[in-house]
């Protein structure tokens, strides 16, 4: 094991594992991941807990019925809200690649009010921003959410908030440094205080088209 990456904890070293991580860890590189991702990294540690967080993350990440544009906004959603600089450092380049908009990414990322012109796109943050804000979601945002994807969908939703929040806090709590090419970083207090609440996600608006 190497210090070298970890500010906290060390890094598994791969070639030095245990028979019950190397078990492990040959079912996360043969996955969809294809890798070792940063905080697997952490789990590996405990390896059956590792197993159960690959198995979750894989199907939150790259299954079920999400649209892929939707999922990542809402991953950088929870990334802005608990302040993960790693996990918005990979995820807002998947959201941009996927096709969120540049200015509604950097208006996340400084805690500004993004502008949606797509409906599905707003709802789904405001969702997301109740959820993470609140611990709790208006009815009315709710049954909007609902009306527009279905039970399922909703659910695993919630799936991608509760998951990206374990990630985040898990890179954040053992200091895992972002990647050295990470982009614009969050800032820790987007409003200029101490404090969380309201202002890492606000209130978002609906640009709305002329008929």
């Amino acid at each position: 094991m190497t210090n070298s990456d970890y500010s906290r904890i060390p890094m598994v070293d791969t070639g030095d594992l245990s028979p019950a991580q190397q078990k492990v860890y040959e079912k996360i590189v043969g996955g969809k991941r294809g890798r070792l991702a940063g905080p697997l990294h952490v789990a590996l540690h405990v390896p059956e807990l590792a197993e159960r967080w690959s198995a979750f993350g894989e199907y939150v990440r790259f299954e079920g019925e999400l649209p892929q544009r939707v999922r990542e906004l809402a991953i950088i959603s929870v990334a802005r809200f608990w302040n993960s600089q790693v996990e918005w450092a990979i995820h807002s380049r998947i959201a941009a690649s996927e096709g969120l908009k540049p200015e509604v990414i950097e208006a996340i990322r400084r805690g500004d009010v993004p502008e949606f012109d797509d409906e599905l796109q707003a709802l789904v943050y405001e969702f997301m921003r109740q959820l993470l804000e609140f611990g709790q979601v208006a009815d009315g945002a709710y049954r909007a959410l609902h009306e527009r994807i279905g039970t399922a969908a909703l659910v695993e939703l919630t799936g991608v908030a509760g998951y990206y929040s374990l990630v985040a806090m898990t890179l954040n709590v053992h200091k895992v440094p972002a990647p050295e090419d990470a982009g614009a970083a969050l800032l820790d207090h987007p409003d200029g205080t101490t404090t969380r609440h309201p202002t890492r996600l606000p209130p978002c608006r609906i640009r709305r088209r002329n008929s």
